[in-house]
C-alpha cells in the first residue's frame, strides 16, 4: 500500500503544480533591441518615492475634521501636478509591485516560491537604463534591481533586516532613516567632487523606498492611529526632500517627482490577493514635463471615491501599475525597459505634441519587438503543420501599421498617430498573450483526463478490494500483454511528438501522466463488466437516490468555498442525522449531545472572518475551559475504577494542563507588552518555542487507550493553538473535539444499528492492539457517509476558524508570541501550523472511527480521496486568468486549497496513526519530564 499512497501523492503534486504551468508561467522573453525616443527629454532627473503598503483611500481621504492627511501632497495635486489611481495586479506583494513599477511587467506567480527576494528571472528596468541610480530603503527590495543591472551604476543603501519589526515602538523610524540618509548624502556630495559631478549628469534616478507604512499596517491595521500618523510623517519627509533637491540644483526646473505605492492592504493588515483595498494605490506626479492639475466639471468612475475625497473637480488619471515604467523612461529620456508591457499615460505629460507622438511610437515598437520574439520562439517549437499564427498581426500588417504611423507623424497629424499607436500596442499585447497561452487547452485537457482516470481507478480499487460487489476474475494473460504494448506505444508516440517540438520537460509529465493512469483503469475492465451486471440486479431507485445524495453533498462542499454559511446548513442537517436514521431510539443521550454540539459548531462559520479585532478575553476563556474540562475528565477516569498502573501517566496529564495554563498566560502578557509598544518579551518567546517543541513529546508519553490518548492529543494541540490565537477561534478546537468525541460513539451505535458488528467496549479500546486482519469487514454503503462526514469536518476545520478561501486569509498578529521581526517563511510556517491543528484533531478522530468500526484504515481513506478529487476537479475547471483580479486570485486560491487539503489529508492519515499508536517508553525512575 505505501506504493499506492506514494503514487497518489505524486499524482496530486503534479495536479497542483500544473496549474501554475498552465495558467501562470513566466511571460518574459529575451533578445529584443532597446527602443528610445531621440527628442530631448523634459527632465534631467527623476525622484521616485514608493510608500510601501499605502492604500489610495488612506492617502486621498480627508480626516474626520475635514483636513488632509498629507497636506503637502494634497497641495501638489491641487496646484502643481497630476494625480490618479494606479491599479496593481495579483499577487499584491512588494516584489511584484516594484517589478511592475520599475521594470514595467507583471511578474508571474511562480516567483512566490522564491520568497520575492532574489531575481528568479533576469529583467531590464528603468534603473538599469539610467545613467546613475541611487536608492535607499529595505534590504528586501533594493538589491534585486542592483543585481539585475548591467555594470555598477545602481547604488543601494539599506538598513538591517532586523529593523523590520512588527512589535517595535514605531515602524515610522524606517522612513525617517531613509529621509535622514538622503539628506546627509546630498550634504556630503558638496565636498566629494566625483559624486557631485555624477549627480549633475542627465538621466539620473533617485529611489526612496519607504517601508514604515507597510510595517505599521501589518502591526496595527490600516485604520490605526499609527498607520495614519506614518502617512503624515512621509508627507513631511517628501516635502523636505523635494525642497532639498530643488535647492541643490538651484531650482533649475529639471526634476520630475513621482509618489506611488507597490500595493495596498486589507483592513486586517495583510496583502497578496485581489481585493480593491489591495489593488488600488495612489499616484501623484509633479515637476519637469508633468501636466498641471486639470479642472473638470464632471467625471465618471465606477467607484464613488471622488465625492468622498472631495476631488470631483480635479481630473483623475488612472493607470495600470506597469504604465509608470514607460512614464519614468520618457520623462528622463532613457530606453523603455525591454520587457515592459506598460502603455505610456500621455495625459500626465506636459510636452510638445511631437514628443508625445514620438514617445508613443517608441512604446509601440518596443512592445511589438517582444511580440516578434515570442512568435518566433513559438514557431520554432511547433510543427509547421500545426502552427496557427496570430492573424491580426501578420508580418505585412506590422509593416503597414509602422508605415502609417510614420506618415502621420511626418504630416503632423499627431492625434491620429497616437491613436494608431494605441491600437498597435493593444494588438501586440493580445498577440503576446495569445502565444503565451498557446498550449493551454492541450495541457488542461491532459490534466483533466488524468484527473478523471485517477478518480476512476481509485473507485475501482475500492470496489475490487473492499466490497463484495464483484467476484475475483482470473486475469487474462494474453489480453493484458496486448494492453500493455498498446499503452506503451501510445506513450512512445506522445514522447516522440513532444521531442520534435522541443517542449519543456514538464510537458512530458502532463502529457504522459494519462497513459499509466488509464492503463491501470483499462486493465480492470473485467471488474467493470462484473460490476455492471451486479448493479443492474440492484434496486435502480435506491442506486439513483444514493448517487443524488452523494452529488448534493459534494456540491454543498464546493459551495462552502464561496459561501461559508453553506457549512452551517450542512451541520444543521447533520444535527438531524440521528432522527432521520432512527439512531436516537437506541442512544437517546448520545443523540441529544450530538445534536447540540452540531448546532454549537454551526455557529462558527457564521462568525466574522480574519481581520477582526483581537479578543484576548476569549483566548483566556478557552484556556480556562480546557483546564476545567481536563479536571472533570481526569476525575471521571480515576473514578472509572481503572487504577492507574502508576502515577507517571497522571503526571503527564498534569504537565500538559500546566502547559495550557502557561500558554494562556504568555498570550495575555505578550499582548499587553505589544500594546504598550515594548516589543515581544524574550521569556515569552522562549516559552512559546519550548511549548511548540515539547507538547508533541508529552503527547507521546500518554497511554494509548482510546479516550486517554485522544484527550492527551487535545491538551497538547491546545497549548500550541492558544499561542497562535487572537480571538474566538481559540474556542473552536474545543467545540470540534467535543463533536469528534461524540462522533466516535455515534459511529459505534450506527454499526450496531445496521447489525454489522457487536459493540466493542470503547473504554478499554487500545489503539495499539493490532487488529486481526480476519476481523476487517467489507465496506457498506454507510461507510461512504462516514467518509463524507470526515471531508465535511476537515472543510469545517478550515473555514470555522475565520479563514477565508484566499491566500491572504492570515492575520500576522497570530504569530506575535513566536516572533515579530518580518520573516515570510517562518511566519508562513506558523500560520500553516495554526490551520493544521484542527485538521489533526479531525484526522485522529477519523482514525479512531476506522479502528473502532473494524475497517482497514485504507478503505475509508480511499473513499475520502474520491470525494476530495471530485471537488478538486470542480475547481480545476473554475480556474481563470481573466476578469477582475479578485476573481483570478480567488479561483487560484480555491484550487490550491482543495489540492493542498487532499495532499494534506494523505499526510494527516499517516500522522494520525503515529499520534494515536506510538508511545515513548520512559525509564520509570526519572520523575522530571517537564518543560
Amino acid at each position: 500500500i505505501p506504493v499506492f499512497i506514494l503514487a497518489g501523492l505524486l499524482v496530486h503534486c503534479v495536479f497542483l503544480v500544473s496549474i501554475f504551468d498552465i495558467y501562470f508561467s513566466s511571460p518574459l522573453v529575451h533578445g529584443m533591441t532597446p527602443q528610445q525616443t531621440l527628442l530631448p527629454p523634459p527632465a534631467k532627473r527623476l525622484v521616485l518615492f514608493v510608500a510601501d503598503g499605502l492604500r489610495a483611500d488612506s492617502l486621498y481621504e480627508l480626516d474626520s475634521n475635514g483636513t488632509a492627511r498629507a497636506p503637502y501632497l494634497r497641495s501638489i495635486l491641487e496646484n502643481n501636478g497630476s494625480w490618479g489611481i494606479s491599479h496593481t495586479r495579483v499577487p499584491t506583494e512588494s516584489r511584484p509591485g516594484h517589478v511592475a513599477l520599475i521594470a514595467g511587467f507583471y511578474e508571474d506567480v511562480s516567483a512566490v516560491a522564491k520568497g520575492w527576494k532574489e531575481n528568479p528571472v533576469e529583467f531590464d528596468s528603468v534603473f538599469n537604463e539610467s545613467k546613475y541610480t541611487w536608492s535607499w530603503g529595505s534590504p528586501d527590495i533594493l538589491p534585486m534591481f542592483a543585481k539585475g543591472a548591467t555594470g555598477d551604476h545602481v547604488y543601494t543603501f539599506c538598513y538591517a533586516a532586523e529593523s523590520e519589526d512588527f512589535g517595535a515602538e514605531d515602524a515610522a523610524k524606517l522612513d525617517i532613516w531613509v529621509f535622514d540618509h538622503v539628506k546627509s548624502f546630498f550634504n556630503s556630495s558638496r565636498s566629494n567632487q566625483t559624486l557631485f559631478s555624477a549627480l549633475n549628469e542627465e538621466k539620473v534616478v533617485l529611489f526612496l523606498h519607504l517601508l514604515g507604512i507597510d510595517t505599521n499596517g501589518h502591526a496595527h491595521r490600516p485604520n490605526s492611529r499609527e498607520y495614519q500618523e506614518n502617512i503624515k510623517q512621509v508627507d513631511e519627509g517628501v516635502k523636505e526632500i523635494a525642497s532639498l533637491i530643488d535647492n541643490f540644483y538651484g531650482n533649475d526646473g529639471k526634476t520630475a517627482f513621482i509618489l506611488t505605492s507597490d500595493h495596498g492592504m486589507t483592513d486586517w493588515g495583510s496583502h497578496g490577493a485581489g481585493h480593491p483595498s489591495e489593488t488600488l494605490t495612489p499616484l501623484i506626479v509633479w515637476g519637469a514635463g508633468v501636466n498641471y492639475p486639470q479642472k473638470v466639471t464632471s467625471q465618471v468612475f465606477e467607484d464613488n471615491f471622488l465625492k468622498e475625497w472631495k476631488l470631483e473637480n480635479l481630473k483623475r488619471l488612472d493607470v495600470n501599475q506597469a504604465d509608470i515604467a514607460p512614464l519614468m523612461a520618457s520623462l528622463i529620456g532613457v530606453p523603455f525597459p525591454l520587457n515592459s508591457v506598460g502603455t505610456l499615460p500621455l495625459e500626465y505629460l506636459n510636452t510638445s505634441a511631437l514628443f508625445k507622438a514620438e514617445s508613443m511610437f517608441t512604446n509601440a515598437v518596443q512592445i511589438l519587438e517582444q511580440f516578434k520574439v515570442k512568435m518566433s520562439q513559438k514557431q520554432e517549437t511547433t510543427l509547421s503543420v500545426l502552427f496557427t499564427p496570430f492573424k491580426p498581426l501578420s508580418a505585412s500588417e506590422q509593416i503597414n501599421f509602422l508605415k502609417k504611423i510614420r506618415l502621420y507623424i511626418e504630416q503632423q497629424k499627431y492625434d491620429e498617430a497616437v491613436s494608431l499607436c494605441k491600437t498597435l500596442i493593444n494588438l501586440a499585447l493580445d498577440g503576446l498573450s495569445y502565444y503565451h497561452t498557446y498550449d493551454r487547452l492541450f495541457l488542461g485537457l491532459s490534466i483533466a483526463v488524468s484527473f478523471v482516470g485517477w478518480t476512476t481507478y481509485v473507485i475501482l480499487v475500492i470496489i475490487k478490494a473492499h466490497t463484495n460487489l464483484t467476484k475475483t476474475v482470473p486475469a487474462n494473460k494474453k489480453k493484458s500483454t496486448v494492453l500493455f504494448y498498446g499503452f506503451a506505444s501510445a506513450g512512445m508516440i506522445i514522447t516522440f511528438f513532444l521531442l520534435i517540438q522541443t517542449c519543456p520537460w514538464t510537458y512530458y509529465i502532463y502529457c504522459l501522466l494519462p497513459v499509466p493512469v488509464w492503463y491501470a483503469v483499462v486493465k480492470e475492465i473485467p471488474v467493470i463488466q462484473d460490476l455492471a451486471t451486479n448493479v443492474l440486479s440492484l434496486h435502480i431507485g435506491q442506486s439513483v437516490g444514493f448517487l443524488l445524495v452523494c452529488i448534493l453533498g459534494i456540491e454543498i462542499l464546493v459551495f462552502s468555498f464561496f459561501y461559508r454559511s453553506a457549512l452551517t446548513v450542512g451541520l444543521l442537517v447533520f444535527a438531524g442525522w440521528p432522527v432521520m436514521t432512527q439512531l436516537w431510539i437506541q442512544a437517546k443521550t448520545k443523540a441529544l449531545i450530538w445534536t447540540l454540539l452540531c448546532v454549537l459548531l454551526a455557529i462558527f462559520p457564521l462568525m466574522p472572518v480574519v481581520g477582526r479585532e483581537p479578543n484576548i478575553p476569549l483566548v483566556i476563556a478557552a484556556g480556562l475551559l480546557t483546564i476545567l474540562i481536563s479536571f472533570f475528565s481526569l476525575a471521571s477516569l480515576c473514578k472509572s475504577g481503572k487504577k492507574y498502573r502508576d502515577n507517571e501517566d497522571l503526571k503527564v496529564y498534569f504537565y500538559q494542563m500546566f502547559s495550557v495554563a502557561l500558554s494562556t498566560y504568555v498570550v495575555v502578557s505578550t499582548h499587553n507588552s505589544l500594546k504598550i509598544k515594548q516589543g515581544l518579551p524574550v521569556m515569552n518567546q522562549i516559552i512559546s518555542w519550548m511549548t511548540l517543541v515539547f507538547s508533541p513529546v508529552l503527547l507521546l508519553l500518554s497511554p494509548t487507550f482510546l479516550f486517554e490518548r485522544l484527550f492527551s492529543i487535545l491538551l497538547s494541540l491546545m497549548s500550541t493553538y492558544l499561542l497562535l490565537s487572537t480571538g474566538y477561534e481559540a474556542l473552536f478546537p474545543l467545540a470540534l473535539f467535543g463533536l469528534m468525541f461524540v462522533w466516535i460513539n455515534m459511529e459505534q451505535e450506527a454499526l450496531q444499528h445496521y447489525g454489522l458488528s457487536l459493540k466493542p467496549k470503547l473504554a478499554v479500546f487500545n489503539f495499539t492492539s493490532t487488529m486481526d486482519i480476519t476481523q476487517f469487514r467489507q465496506l457498506h454503503l454507510d461507510d461512504v457517509r462516514r467518509s463524507f462526514f470526515f471531508v465535511f469536518f476537515i472543510v469545517t476545520a478550515f473555514f470555522g476558524t475565520g479563514n477565508i478561501a484566499s491566500i491572504n486569509s492570515f492575520d500576522p498578529a497570530s504569530v506575535y508570541c513566536f516572533l515579530t521581526v518580518f520573516s515570510p517563511f517562518m511566519m508562513g510556517g506558523l500560520l500553516l501550523l495554526k490551520v493544521a491543528i484542527p485538521f489533526v484533531l479531525v484526522s485522529c478522530a477519523f482514525e479512531a472511527v476506522q479502528v473502532t468500526t473494524q475497517l482497514s484504515s485504507k478503505s475509508l481513506f480511499l473513499i475520502v480521496l474520491v470525494i476530495s478529487d471530485i471537488m478538486a476537479l470542480h475547481f480545476f475547471f473554475l480556474v481563470k486568468d481573466y476578469g477582475s483580479w479578485l476573481d483570478i486570485g480567488t479561483s487560484i486560491s480555491h484550487y490550491v486549497l482543495v489540492m493542498s487539503l487532499t495532499i494534506f489529508m494523505m499526510v494527516m492519515n499517516g500522522l494520525a496513526q503515529l499520534l494515536t499508536t506510538q508511545r515513548l517508553g520512559l525509564p520509570r525512575r526519572n520523575k522530571h519530564h517537564s518543560m
